[in-house]
């Protein structure tokens, strides 16, 4: 059923069950929130999103209350503006004074929403907060003093990955986001997928950045630096430069990476061939001994890990083969290694990947042999991004090279 409604002294058309924020979203009306996610059923929260309606004494939350064929609604009048404001207002009050130094700075929708409601100063004392990080996991980072408690990587993790890693821990003030008992997320169920990075509006989740050990190793004269770069990392890439679509970005991603100083680029998409014939090998011979099928495969870190934490029966029917960026990595510390006569503890080798599952993956027990890591750094491509900047390269302004052999050529599987 459509109907009408007025919003901001304007009529619109609204839908019977929609909610407020939905309709308004649709005729193009921006209302702020933080706690709103799509397709997942509103919480009402933050309370950022509330808006005005004629004959109410209270302001409402727009994400959560249906739209009605009587409304009259205000989406910024003062009275709005005002409550917003304040809200936001009470949430700096316990964050954290370094926006400077954070690594959402000009990326964080609190930072934005201050922006927006014009708050240049500080009117409400400040409640410090002494929350120590987390840095005990290979991928993620937790930062509960930057935590708004809005609740996004609460309801993603649990309904959308089926995980349940975090949960509200406490009461009142003391109230937290974290894993259970409030443990840290080495020892908690989390399979490091990284998708709680992806809906935090704040840096109180982010990857563990491991730009600063690249850096050393590239100002390491005894360091032989190779890198090899997923071809998913392109695209990604693409859009934090602006790059047009449908320009080609791998030949000059390659002429990038050697002006940082990397001595070697090589392709993962080598390493991906080697995994479809070896996952093909692996599949005959089950097929033929009649034995562990199905076969499950997958190069994901966090699908592997989500089968270790629950579905240990199902273990044995996971193909044994690495994943393309291990394989690669493997080949470049002993195939290369010994084409090029070098040792394998001298070559340090990077992995730029889209994922922070990978960081867990490379420094696995069982991808390191006799000390040796197959891969010694993985960095996402947000990590990426920040170390040409830091290097003050213009990826659309260099001519495009050639990856290196042996490791360059690749099929369409790969």
């Amino acid at each position: 059923m459509i109907f009408n409604i007025e919003v901001n002294q304007k009529t619109i058309k609204a839908r019977k069950g929609d909610t407020i924020l939905e309709t308004l979203r649709r005729s193009g009306i921006s209302v702020p929130t933080l706690c709103n996610m799509e397709t997942f059923t509103p919480t009402g929260a933050c309370r950022i999103c509330v808006v005005e309606i004629e004959g109410r004494d209270d302001l409402v939350p727009s994400c959560s209350h249906p739209v009605e064929e009587w409304m009259k609604i205000h989406t910024h009048s003062p009275r709005v503006i005002h409550a917003r404001k304040t809200i936001v207002e009470l949430l700096l009050s316990s964050h954290p004074d370094d926006c400077l130094y954070c690594i959402r700075n000009g990326n964080c929708e609190l930072q934005d929403l201050a922006e927006q409601l014009g708050i240049r100063e500080r009117r409400l004392p400040m409640v410090k907060t002494f929350i120590k990080q987390d840095p005990s996991s290979a991928s993620v980072v937790r930062d509960p003093a930057k935590c708004v408690l809005c609740g996004r990587c609460v309801r993603f993790c649990k309904e959308r990955i089926g995980i349940s890693t975090f949960d509200f821990i406490g009461k009142g003030m003391k109230t937290l986001v974290g894993p259970t008992f409030n443990n840290q997320l080495n020892v908690s169920n989390c399979i490091t997928c990284g998708q709680c990075i992806m809906v935090c509006p704040t840096g109180a989740l982010h990857e563990k950045d491991n730009i600063s050990q690249v850096q050393h190793a590239l100002q390491n004269p005894q360091k032989y630096t190779v890198v090899q770069i997923s071809p998913t990392v392109s695209v990604s890439l693409a859009e934090e430069f602006n790059v047009k679509p449908g320009r080609e970005l791998d030949g000059l991603l390659v002429a990038t990476l050697r002006k940082i100083g990397f001595q070697k680029v090589f392709k993962t998409a080598f390493g991906a061939d080697m995994m479809v014939l070896q996952i093909v090998d692996e599949l005959m011979q089950r097929i033929e001994n009649k034995t562990l099928l199905p076969m499950f495969s997958s190069d994901c870190p966090a699908f592997v890990k989500y089968m270790e934490e629950y579905h240990h029966d199902l273990l044995d029917r996971l193909c044994t083969c690495k994943s393309p960026q291990q394989i690669t990595g493997n080949l470049i510390k002993h195939h290369f290694a010994r084409q090029q006569k070098i040792k394998a503890e001298v070559i340090y080798s990077v992995a730029l990947m889209p994922c922070t599952a990978k960081k867990f993956e490379a420094q696995r027990d069982e991808n390191t042999h006799r000390g040796i890591s197959d891969v010694d750094t993985v960095l996402t491509t947000r990590e990426l991004a920040r170390l040409i900047r830091l290097y003050g390269l213009d990826i659309q302004q260099v001519a495009p090279e050639l990856p290196d052999s042996p490791f360059a050529i690749r099929s369409s599987a790969g």
